[in-house]
């Protein structure tokens, strides 16, 4: 059947040694020492991880990772690495695939042993949008080097020094290959972009050195090296650190990534970022088969064998067509040069894209990309990767949202409902951005709202891990060491996780059109918990609605029928009625733009103040808090908590 994936064919035996039997035998420092010895250009394939983060919103399953794991591990096994976990990965696999993401980690390392492991660490964020304590990103990188991680890329996303060294410390002590990165903006080979020049990268990259970093990375998340600046940065880099690996990470967004990489390669890198060619291109990775093949020959050679290539790629093809609810090219059709201009992540970009079209600003995704460049300049033009692009990202989208230019943003600072990431960052919660915060704007928004000062992480109480553990054992059976670092992380989605699976059972079992929706009536399948271990199951038919929102479920489990109450979801979402706030009526305050109300921090009766908080609403990962414009009275307040509203929806009244 179409939902069965072709694997092409592997050898018997074991795989052949990789770099990852180097690492293994002369640790981290002799590792690098052997990159740095090797002729022509290494590769790192990011087909497991930002290639499917970055094209199909980081949805791919473990079990379509697995199928073509034993594969690559054969015909690959002259890597320098596979970037396969971190970064989103973390996040999505529990909340939306419904897997446990350590288990990944586990099962790939038994599948691949031979090629190094990579992932993406966000400093003191580990791999979260948050700061944690410092024991638990320490904690993280123990764990995690534990269950098969070799390399940590480490960054940051204001490139500051205190947090991204801090994850350099936690990677290293856990015995990892630390790999610091530099997040690349602006352009070195424009003498007007004085404020990232090339002194301010090589001036970083002494810093990261003198920490004790063994690889350096130039983490290009937009897509913005071009050839020229590429052999500028990296032969500046090349003089100045004979020694030390280099490694180059970009996207394609504006369609000159293999170029620019061939340049970076020429100019002393070591190793590129690429993905395989059916996930390559537009807001992903360059094309591996494209480099192989322009490398063919030259100084460069990769080593790879193009044929295999190939195979690898039909795999992806056909297991992308799987995911096409999530494919970026539903509503995306081609790259765009313009990021040269906006700056937008490649991660970002089909975020935003998506996000505009969900919250009905599809046709503006012109203006959103317009804004996203003001609300950069807003901020004092910041390194922009998560999560501080995040912050751009919703600072844009509540400016188009409200029909707002810069000088007005900058002009009433003062008295808007900026959406909360906003806010954090202007109080100092991610770190200090290179130049300082944009002044009288951060005075602005943040009147008496307290600062914080430095390192961010610093002035956290370090996480309790023995009772975290004890409440998570007293609410949940089999509690792994594993899972403690999930709650930690993600104390919310964690729980959600563990619920469903408690209910719903190992779903990671099913194939992924399965997975995604469901069988037809009358389909046979079959479902393999374990080895010899094999459910038959057919679907048979579907019961009517009953007044509390179920259906029967009528199936047959190995020849037996069965039935089983089942709620439908699509059924219970409810017409929207809801009275719209007046314009023109002074003390109506509508909802600034569509989302879930959070919080409601007044009760009817009571005096407020103008700039007060009143609620607080959430969109697609965005949280917006809703200040009062006037002092008064709250008169009626028409939300509850978790209700859903659409934009200028009648909030409270106030008189």
């Amino acid at each position: 059947r179409s939902s069965d994936l072709t694997i092409p064919s592997i050898p018997l035996g074991a795989p052949p040694n990789g770099y990852r039997d180097i690492l293994l035998r002369e640790g981290p420092e002799g590792f690098a020492k052997a990159i740095r010895k090797h002729r022509g250009l290494l590769l790192m394939d990011t087909t497991f991880r930002d290639a499917h983060q970055s094209l199909l919103a980081t949805r791919v399953r473990s079990h379509d990772l697995k199928k073509i794991a034993p594969f690559v591990s054969h015909n690959f096994s002259n890597l320098f690495s596979i970037e396969n976990w971190g970064g989103a990965t973390f996040d999505v696999a529990m909340r939306f695939l419904y897997e446990c993401p350590w288990q990944r980690l586990q099962e790939l390392r038994e599948l691949i042993p031979n090629i190094p492991f990579q992932m993406l660490l966000r400093g003191a964020n580990a791999v979260g949008y948050t700061n944690y304590p410092d024991n638990a990103v320490f904690k993280f990188c123990e764990v995690a080097k534990e269950n098969g991680m070799d390399i940590f890329r480490v960054f940051d996303s204001l490139n500051y020094l205190p947090n991204m060294i801090l994850g350099m410390e936690a990677a290293g002590q856990a015995g990892g290959v630390v790999e610091a990165a530099i997040s690349y903006t602006g352009d070195v080979a424009d003498p007007s972009r004085t404020k990232y020049s090339l002194d301010y990268y090589v001036r970083l990259a002494d810093e990261l050195v003198k920490a004790g970093t063994h690889i350096l990375c130039i983490k290009d998340m937009a897509g913005l090296l071009k050839p020229k600046s590429s052999d500028m940065l990296i032969r500046a880099l090349r003089d100045r650190f004979p020694d030390i690996p280099i490694h180059v990470h970009t996207h394609d967004t504006a369609g000159a990534g293999v170029a620019s990489m061939l340049a970076c390669a020429a100019a002393g890198a070591d190793i590129v970022d690429v993905a395989v060619d059916s996930m390559s291109g537009m807001t992903s990775q360059p094309s591996m088969g494209a480099l192989v093949a322009c490398a063919r020959g030259t100084d460069q050679d990769t080593g790879i064998q193009l044929e295999k290539v190939f195979d690898y790629s039909e795999y992806w093809e056909v297991a992308r067509g799987l995911y096409s609810a999530f494919d970026c090219t539903a509503t995306m059709k081609s790259g765009n040069a313009d990021v040269y201009e906006n700056e937008i992540p490649g991660g970002q970009y089909t975020n935003l894209h998506f996000q505009a079209h969900s919250m009905g600003l599809g046709n503006k995704f012109k203006e959103v990309k317009k804004a996203y460049a003001e609300a950069n300049r807003l901020l004092g033009d910041v390194i922009k990767v998560t999560p501080s692009s995040k912050i751009v990202g919703d600072l844009a989208q509540f400016m188009v949202h409200n029909g707002l230019s810069r000088e007005e943003v900058e002009n009433s600072a003062d008295e808007l409902s900026f959406p909360l990431s906003v806010v954090e960052y202007l109080q100092g919660y991610i770190g200090v951005p290179h130049g300082g915060f944009p002044e009288p704007f951060r005075s602005k928004v943040l009147k008496n709202l307290p600062r914080i000062e430095g390192r961010p992480g610093a002035t956290l109480p370090p996480m309790d891990f023995d009772k975290l553990e004890a409440d998570l054992k007293a609410k949940h059976k089999d509690i792994t060491p594993e899972d403690v670092l999930s709650a930690a992380m993600y104390p919310k989605v964690f729980e959600e996780f563990k619920d469903f699976t408690s209910q719903f059972g190992p779903v990671e079992h099913l194939n992924t059109r399965l997975f995604l929706e469901g069988p037809k009536i009358a389909e046979e399948f079959e479902v393999e918990l374990e080895r010899g271990k094999t459910l038959h199951i057919k679907a048979l038919a579907l019961g009517d609605l009953s007044k509390t929102g179920q259906r029967e479920v009528f199936f047959e489990l190995n020849g037996q029928i069965r039935s089983v109450l089942v709620k439908d979801t699509q059924a219970m979402k409810v017409m929207h009625f809801h009275p719209k706030a007046l314009k023109d009526v002074k003390g109506q305050i509508g909802a600034p733009m569509p989302g879930k109300v959070i919080d409601i921090k007044v009760k009817a009766g009571g005096r407020i103040e103008k700039g007060q908080s009143l609620c607080v609403l959430s969109a697609m990962k965005m949280e917006t808090v809703v200040n009062s414009p006037i002092s008064g009275i709250i008169k009626k307040i028409y939300v509850k908590p978790d209700m859903h509203l659409e934009g200028d929806d009648l909030i409270l009244e106030i008189e």
